[in-house]
């Protein structure tokens, strides 16, 4: 697809997985291939690929509580500057932007437990918007594709 505006061309894909954790290696396998595919930095496809490991792994470890087998709908986009990943879920409501942020700077013994993930959310993307709509959390994450440092 192209965009007449910038004369951009859009690469995209879609998949589910299911909540499993081994599901999230085969989705980075997919997404490292796609990055390098593009000619896009081993740096931002590493960097996309551990945030968005983080929000399934809190998606999968936290977001299904009564159990059973659900689907989780992911979509990578790559506009030619930068890669855009939509996350879809049918899990408890869980809003990441209203957490609060971690306190990095404590020592071991006095950080509390979680919270690490969303705060790479916030640091290491250039922008990240949440809804819940239909019954779904909806997370879209962006990351300029350029940006290596």
């Amino acid at each position: 697809m192209w965009t007449r505006e910038t004369a951009v061309a859009i690469d995209q894909f879609s998949a589910k997985v299911t909540n499993e954790l081994p599901e999230i290696s085969r989705l980075a396998d997919r997404i490292d291939v796609f990055c390098h595919e593009r000619n896009i930095h081993g740096r931002v496809a590493y960097r996309f690929n551990l945030v968005l490991d983080e929000v399934l792994t809190n998606i999968i470890s936290y977001g299904f509580p009564k159990g059973g087998r659900h689907e989780i709908e992911v979509k990578v986009v790559y506009d030619g500057r930068s890669l855009t990943a939509s996350i879809s879920d049918d899990g408890a409501a869980f809003d990441p932007l209203s957490q609060a942020a971690p306190d990095i700077h404590a020592s071991i013994e006095e950080r509390k437990v979680g919270g690490l993930g969303i705060h790479l959310l916030r640091k290491l993307t250039d922008s990240v918007d949440y809804r819940r709509a239909d019954g779904r959390n909806q997370l879209t994450f962006q990351m300029r594709a350029d940006a290596t440092s």
